[in-house]
């Protein structure tokens, strides 16, 4: 007869393959068939549903829930990936879905994948190796993102979105369903369309988040001054830089724009002639 084991608080289905050498904190909840391995660390009311797999040098933070049939912390699908010792390392009060995908780093990375806290990763989605993911960030269903992206806090990835490897999403943006991904997006930008652009500010993001109608509208004059056709964009950033110098909102988009990546920023689609 199936039934649980108690060790302490936590409790343990009897059916779960637990490795020995596994970390398990207090009030951990493991339901059928989930497999820990080795190297996995599992913080404080931890909870897998069941048919949960989590494998390698794997960190979750405390009250994260994970549901069934979850892969976590198998290795990357990177074929330079040679079994080095990389990471996973998941924050708190995570909510991972199911069929749900996280893979730790690699040597050609930082060896180490990081996922933030209060998020929700809803089913199918995938967090590729090197990525780094901030803090109350949602990815819809079948969401997909490529090696090394870095995702700021409060985003919104819609579902079946596909983010190209080396990616940055700043802070408060939103990516419409089915988008591919292949720019940077600006914090606060909204982008959508099948190769995304950039389709403006994400207007309904910052009202539920708490910023006034000021900062709205300093942000949406420095986005039209950002985006327009004086100058070059470097010759934009700095008249923007100089133009909004005491709007926070504002300058972190130019520290953003500043700090290129290996992609160029995500624009507005060309006006038909």
């Amino acid at each position: 007869m199936l039934g649980h084991v108690l060790i302490m608080s936590t409790e343990i289905h009897s059916t779960a393959i637990i490795d020995p050498k596994a970390l398990l904190g207090e009030d951990v909840r493991i339901g059928p068939y989930c497999v820990v391995g080795e190297h996995v660390v599992l913080g404080d009311r931890v909870e897998l549903k069941s048919h949960v797999v989590v494998e390698g040098r794997t960190v979750i933070g405390s009250d994260t829930v994970i549901y069934p049939f979850a892969s976590i912390g198998h290795a990357p699908q990177d074929l330079k990936f040679h079994g080095e010792n990389s990471e996973l390392v998941i924050g708190h009060h995570n909510t991972v879905r199911e069929h749900c995908t996280m893979n730790p780093g690699t040597e050609a990375g930082v060896m180490k994948t990081t996922v933030g806290n209060h998020g929700l990763f809803m089913m199918s989605t995938h967090v590729a190796h090197d990525c780094v993911i901030g803090d109350h960030v949602i990815m819809a269903n079948n969401a997909t993102l490529g090696g090394h992206v870095h995702v700021g806090d409060h985003v919104l990835i819609g579902g079946l979105a596909a983010v190209h490897q080396f990616i940055r999403i700043g802070s408060f943006a939103v990516i419409g369903g089915m988008s591919g991904v292949e720019s940077d997006v600006i914090p606060y930008g909204r982008v959508k369309g099948e190769r995304a652009f950039l389709a403006g500010l994400n207007i309904v993001g910052l009202e539920r988040n708490g910023f006034d109608k000021d900062a709205i509208r300093s942000l949406q004059r420095a986005f039209n001054e950002l985006f327009g056709e004086e100058g070059t964009m470097d010759q934009r950033i700095d008249m923007v830089a100089n133009d909004f110098s005491s709007a926070d909102a504002v300058m972190q988009i130019i520290e953003f724009a500043r700090n290129k990546g290996r992609f160029p920023l995500c624009a507005p689609a060309k006006k038909s002639a």
